[in-house]
């Protein structure tokens, strides 16, 4: 497989945990807000970023602070 093809699917494949790890967690984030995480994106400029059920827009995954199983 050409490099460029492999570094896409790591990506790719990375993106997919994340997906199934955090979809459905309960989160607590550094400003404080909490709830359970909606959906995860893969950002071209930010990299990882959530929606949390009751606040609007898509959040930096990296201010995660707690999450809940």
């Amino acid at each position: 497989m050409p490099p460029v093809k492999l570094h896409v699917s790591t990506i790719l494949n990375e993106y997919g945990k994340a997906q199934s790890e955090l979809i459905g967690k309960t989160v607590v984030l550094t400003d404080g807000k909490a709830g359970t995480v909606e959906n995860v994106w893969l950002d071209e400029l930010h990299g990882l970023r959530i929606s949390i059920k009751g606040y609007d827009g898509r959040l930096p995954v990296s201010t995660i602070k707690f999450e809940e199983n």
